[in-house]
């Protein structure tokens, strides 16, 4: 059985687009770099930009998210910056959060990130001001559905109240490069130490109708969609929500289990083997699109991070 994926519509943000800040790792002291925080001192370019001409994000191949250590340098907690103290997060496990993003360029192309490593603006990767360093977390953007893995190994943005602030080439694979600022939601990847990240087939979410004898190979998955087409098939029943995947069925029961004692027989939950070896917790299915996003809303409220509407095929 294949399980199709959804992902929803919100709005887009345009602002003016400003530069991101870092720390240096010094003999084993945390060292904020208000020089780059501030665009002056060291960087030579004033006004941040991107590459010249054409760019295409095509042939950039996106960071597999593995498991990794915190990295020695960024990850000091608390810390201050322009008199405002920030907390770095203990773990990145199930960290969803929807706000602006902006990007970084040339500006600060070359130089070094809070974590030590160099800044490059071709690669995908982001700052953010309390993930763990590094962590790999899945960016969308909530206008046109473009998705992108970044590896976060940065600390900003400190401007305004931006969410994370990604590589150029992450903003051009989503295509806000030319706004400055986008309306994303960013999701955590944290896989266990030894598992391989297998990223889920998905679909745009549409009006919910009955299936009538639709093969499985005309439904469109992430493969087909994620150039930024906007058109799903309209045909899809999303009938159950996938609260989590796992590579580990011990992790998978243990979700299950989770939510059985939080909502005790009031839902059901199942457990989804799929091709790729992933195990699917998956609640459903429901009678309805109305009681279905009722406990969309009730199992985010229970802390089971944002689970995703999806439709089951033969």
């Amino acid at each position: 059985m294949k399980i199709i994926n959804m992902l929803f519509v919100a709005g887009l943000s345009l602002l003016v687009l400003n530069g991101c800040m870092s720390t240096r790792h010094v003999l084993g002291k945390d060292e904020i770099d208000y020089e780059k925080a501030s665009g002056g001192g060291r960087y030579t370019i004033l006004q941040d930009h991107g590459p010249t001409g054409d760019f295409n994000t095509d042939n950039i191949p996106e960071p597999v998210p593995k498991w990794e250590p915190k990295s020695r340098g960024g990850n000091k907690s608390p810390y201050e910056v322009w008199g405002n103290q920030y907390w770095v997060m203990a773990s990145a496990q199930g960290y969803v959060a929807e706000g602006k993003a902006s990007w970084y360029g040339n500006k600060f192309h070359g130089h070094k990130t809070s974590n030590g490593e160099t800044y490059d603006m071709y690669g995908f990767s982001a700052a953010h001001k309390s993930l763990p360093l590094p962590t790999y977390v899945k960016v969308t953007n909530l206008d046109n559905h473009r998705s992108v893995i970044v590896r976060v190994n940065d600390r900003g943005p400190f401007h305004g109240d931006r969410l994370i602030d990604l590589s150029y080439a992450a903003a051009a694979r989503l295509d806000y490069h030319k706004k400055g600022v986008a309306r994303v939601r960013v999701e955590a990847i944290t896989p266990a130490k030894g598992d391989v990240y297998r990223p889920s087939k998905a679909v745009l979410e549409t009006p919910a109708k009955q299936v009538k004898g639709l093969p499985a190979k005309a439904l469109p998955t992430v493969s087909s969609l994620s150039k930024g087409s906007t058109s799903a098939s309209s045909d899809i029943v999303f009938s159950h929500l996938q609260v989590g995947a796992f590579s580990a069925e011990e992790s998978a029961n243990k979700l299950k289990q989770r939510l059985f004692e939080a909502f005790d027989t009031s839902i059901k939950v199942t457990i989804h083997k799929q091709d790729d070896g992933l195990y699917k917790v998956l609640a459903g299915p429901f009678e309805s699109q109305g009681s279905l996003a009722e406990w969309q809303q009730k199992l985010q409220q229970e802390g089971f991070g944002s689970p995703v509407r999806v439709a089951l095929l033969p």
